[in-house]
């Protein structure tokens, strides 16, 4: 279910009916006939000379920048202050997300990262300003990943319509980038009329992060929540982590209006924090029941699920 153009399939060659995505639970193949995906049209709409993207304004002074057209379904988010603009991720690098900035906001941007999967850093490498999470993990991806590591997320079925002219698929890459600042717990960004408050929220990588517009009432949470399954089983999640980050993320409920997702729609109902919280609860309790999909445990609730390993450890 996570990651939702109705179109023509971009594939590498091939005419095989079943798309090789794999490892992301049940509902994912012809995730393509879920858009559009309606919550968007309660959104204005930005004109981009980029077709790739598809841009709203999120809430004043936030645009979602979408990438419908993949899997993934990336959103990252433009949030600007009076001084400086926050670039909450660069999406998959298969657009051109710097010129697409360019042409919404003057202002320096600094990237943050709400964690260094390659669906989030593709665009990284056109920066000079870029922040993550104090972590190992994020100084080993800031490397980037060679064509053979990043080719599924172009193989045939993850790209539905059209890709942008000049993109090579066999040319595919997350290019290196340089990181310029390391992020703690509790930090704050000063943007001019806006500050962004830094959660860490380990569990889906060591390195995720989410921010907190305390004043405007906004949690862009990054790949922590959203409607669809959460990934909890990869190699680097840790589902205790994730427990405690959700139980953490539970006591912001009522401080919040909405939560902005880095997958699928954005402008979502705060209570699912408290969902969330639950449902990691029950796992943690043995109370929930799970099947077992694409690999991995699934346990469904409402809205969303929760991926863990197919054997406990």
């Amino acid at each position: 279910m996570r990651h939702w153009i109705i179109g023509i399939l971009f594939t590498l060659g091939g005419c095989g009916s079943d798309p090789s995505i794999e490892g992301r639970g049940s509902n994912k193949d012809a995730w393509w006939e879920a858009l559009p995906r309606p919550e968007w049209q309660a959104l204005e709409r930005v004109p981009s000379a980029q077709p790739w993207f598809e841009v709203y304004r999120a809430a004043p002074g936030v645009f979602a920048i979408y990438e419908p057209g993949h899997f993934e379904e990336v959103i990252s988010y433009l949030i600007l202050g009076e001084r400086q603009a926050v670039l909450f991720d660069t999406g998959l690098g298969i657009g051109d997300v710097a010129a697409l900035v360019k042409s919404l906001t003057d202002l320096d941007v600094a990237v943050v990262n709400s964690h260094t999967h390659y669906d989030h850093i593709g665009g990284n490498h056109q920066f000079d300003d870029i922040a993550t999470l104090d972590s190992t993990f994020a100084n080993e991806r800031s490397k980037g990943a060679t064509h053979e590591e990043v080719a599924f997320a172009v193989a045939e079925g993850w790209i539905a319509g059209s890709p942008p002219p000049g993109f090579d698929p066999q040319r595919y890459r997350i290019e290196p980038f340089a990181i310029t600042r390391h992020l703690t717990d509790g930090a704050t960004i000063d943007i001019g009329g806006r500050t962004l408050e830094v959660i860490a929220t380990p569990g889906h990588s060591p390195d995720s992060i989410c921010l907190f517009d305390r004043e405007n009432r906004l949690l862009f949470t990054g790949d922590t929540f959203y409607l669809a399954p959460l990934y909890a089983h990869l190699e680097e999640s840790s589902l205790a982590d994730y427990t405690a980050t959700a139980t953490r993320l539970a006591q912001y409920t009522a401080q919040i209006d909405s939560l902005l997702p880095g997958h699928n729609v954005t402008r979502v109902d705060p209570k699912y924090l408290q969902h969330m919280n639950q449902a990691f609860g029950a796992i943690a309790q043995g109370t929930t029941a799970y099947t077992i999909a694409d690999g991995a445990r699934e346990y469904p609730f409402d809205g969303f699920s929760i991926l863990t390993p197919a054997i406990e450890h």
